[in-house]
């Protein structure tokens, strides 16, 4: 029987599926989850998908809406002309051909599960956009000489202190209403001291702005009060240039291969961005048609590419070497020239990046771990479909990129998912028995032997633990291969005759089939851990560092990872086991940072330009030192901290110590 490739995104998952079945099956055998509250009646709506057009290089996939049966009436009735381009019904579209699919939010079943909370920040509040009440004199006659706007400078001027004040043309518009609806008391906003931005009748003092942190494949909104630092709501979303590739470069290759493809992607962002205002206002519950116009200020991290497609800046030469990207230095753009929907006066805010492919993300972690004020040498890894490196102390800091690709968030692994209920996401293996227990997201519990807990697949932090479980329980030696002569059924080779190892019997799966853990999925562990360690490495000779005083993990993905299962692994140079935490979404604590108080952006200017990048790719002992970061934990390099730590524990396997 004729079968054919499919592609889900944002989830990641695909395989082959028989010609003639419906995409709703399709997703449902490969466990996407996609709404269908009426049961593939053709009634309710909800499985709308986007079907996309065009040749994707990096999956060798050709897809269309030809590939797809003809729509049918029952679907014209609930597609309607704001869902956009290219969306059928899962239920109705029956495949015929090669397809990517992208799955709106709305329309999945299991809302992924992004984990990028705000913590407590301790940091003076001195926002670059205050406001000011103003209370003027109604003019008579006699006031004939001195318009609205010579009134308002006076007033800041005589009252405030503040000179030279501009007024945005916008704002300006506004200003005579606002004045006289409130009775001539106003509140202005101004940015920098140096410009008006919003007029408002009456006396206003709460003052919103709005820290954005971009990922590669997340996009988290907070929402702040500028008076108190506290954040009021947080937002979050799955990257909607996903579609377009999971990593970077594939990302770059798409603006490269297509003519539109850097319009299409920027403004697949913005719109993104758009949702996730109009999402997190609803805490303030500002009335009006442009609710996110309550937002006066916004500042925003990504790392370089996604920097440059957001702002319609080419990213192919970054793709390039000697990959030099457009612009370095922070940027101030007026929110309305971007077309983001908040305060159209109002300045976007964007960090300043270190080097082409270490971003203004980089720097968010940098500015709010501060390791230029500290005496430690401390590494700071920000894991993700990009790893980011930051090495050193108050005399000296370097930075790198490693390319880990998307292994660590579930992609390039057979049963591998976005963090999402249903992902296995906690693991451990008896090395006796070779049995193992796990937890499910979703499920307070760990599983019992054969009870159903609907897993339908693995997350980041699942593949992390249960590679470093089963080199811990000798199902897989150091180099990675497995161990075939074990007695256990857990132990088998697949229908090509692969070695894997079986996680989850399929009756304890919502997918009908086993989940198993293959060689290639250990394999692609090993490639990113590997180049992890490798950046690690090199950055400590070109500081001539012998060992690490701390680690630090950051980012949503770093905080949910287990530090002993990391550390087991080779992510990192040994360190004690006391001295490896996480500390959360520091990118995003960065961006906060440099929301709650101007002279963060300074800092993070001048930082920026302080910390040396170095490109670990061109070192000529890279290929040595990725080689030999490929075995578990390393083929060379000693862990005395970890090797003490697992004997302590029970642990049997050996480790140079």
């Amino acid at each position: 029987m004729t079968k054919h490739r499919v592609i889900f995104q944002p989830s990641g998952r695909r395989g082959e599926v028989e010609e003639g079945k419906t995409l709703l099956e399709a997703a449902q055998s490969l466990g996407v989850d996609i709404e269908g509250l009426c049961g593939s009646k053709k009634v309710c709506g909800k499985c709308k998908v986007r079907i996309e057009e065009g040749y994707f290089e990096k999956d060798n996939i050709e897809s269309g809406m030809s590939h797809l049966s003809p729509i049918t009436e029952a679907e014209k009735k609930h597609i309607k002309p704001e869902d956009g381009p290219g969306m059928r019904l899962a239920c109705t579209a029956e495949i015929y051909g090669d397809l990517k699919v992208f799955v709106p939010e709305r329309s999945r079943a299991g809302k992924q599960v992004i984990r990028k909370a705000a913590k407590e920040l301790s940091i003076a509040i001195d926002p670059a956009v205050k406001k000011y009440n103003i209370d003027l004199v109604p003019p008579t006659l006699h006031d004939m000489a001195t318009g609205d706007y010579e009134r308002v400078l006076r007033f800041l001027e005589e009252d405030y202190g503040i000179k030279g004040l501009t007024f945005d043309y916008a704002a300006l518009k506004g200003l005579q209403d606002a004045l006289r609806q409130g009775d001539w008391k106003a509140t202005v906003t101004v940015w920098m001291d140096r410009e008006i931005i919003k007029v408002e009748p009456g006396f206003v003092e709460t003052c919103y702005g709005l820290a954005v942190d971009i990922g590669t494949t997340t996009c988290v909104g907070y929402l702040t009060d500028l008076n108190t630092g506290k954040v009021v709501n947080t937002e979050s979303m799955m990257n909607p240039q996903v579609p377009y590739g999971e990593d970077v470069m594939s990302r770059i290759t798409y603006a490269m291969s297509n003519p539109a493809g850097l319009e299409t992607m920027q403004k697949a962002i913005i719109e993104g961005l758009n949702e996730i205002i109009e999402r997190v206002v609803s805490e303030i519950k500002k009335d009006g048609p442009n609710p996110g116009h309550a937002v006066d200020d916004m500042t925003i991290v990504f790392n370089t590419a996604m920097h440059h497609i957001f702002l319609g800046l080419n990213p192919v030469y970054i793709g390039r070497s000697p990959f030099i990207p457009a612009v370095q230095n922070s940027m101030n753009i007026k929110a309305r020239d971007l077309g983001i929907k908040i305060n159209p006066s109002s300045y976007i805010h964007v960090l300043p990046i270190e080097a082409g492919f270490v971003g203004a993300d980089n720097v968010g972690v940098l500015i709010a771990e501060e390791p230029y004020n500290q005496d430690e040498m401390v590494l700071i890894i920000d894991i993700g479909t990009n790893g980011e490196l930051l090495l050193g102390n108050r005399n000296k800091v370097c930075s790198t990129s490693c390319a880990t690709g998307p292994a660590f968030e579930g992609a390039q692994i057979k049963f591998g998912m976005r963090a999402a209920p249903g992902a296995i996401e906690k693991v451990q293996i008896d090395p006796l028995t070779k049995e193992p227990l796990y937890k499910v997201i979703g499920k307070a519990d760990w599983h019992t032997h054969l009870e159903k807990v609907n897993a339908k697949g693995i997350c980041g932090s699942g593949i992390i633990e249960i590679v470093a479980e089963m080199f811990k329980a000798g199902i897989i030696d150091k180099t990675g291969r497995f161990v075939v002569d074990l007695d256990t059924p857990r132990v088998r080779r697949d229908s090509e005759g692969k070695p894997e190892y079986v996680l989850a019997w399929a009756e304890e799966t919502s997918i009908g089939t086993d989940i198993t853990i293959t060689q290639g999925d250990v394999r692609a562990l090993q490639l990113a851990k590997g180049a992890l360690y490798t950046g690690a490495k090199l950055l400590m000779k070109r500081l001539d560092v012998a060992k690490l005083d701390r680690v630090v993990l950051a980012g949503a993905f770093g905080s949910h990872i287990d530090r002993e299962a990391s550390l087991t692994l080779g992510m990192f140079p040994d360190c004690p086991m006391d001295k490896v935490y996480a500390v959360g979404n520091a990118a995003g604590d960065g961006a906060r940072m440099a929301l709650l108080n101007k002279g963060k952006r300074s800092e993070a200017n001048e930082r920026a330009r302080w910390v040396e990048f170095v490109e670990i790719a061109t070192d000529p002992t890279f290929e040595k030192e990725f080689m030999q970061a490929m075995h578990i934990p390393h083929m060379k390099d000693k862990f005395p901290n970890l090797k003490a730590f697992l004997e302590k524990s029970g642990s049997k396997v050996e480790i140079k110590g």
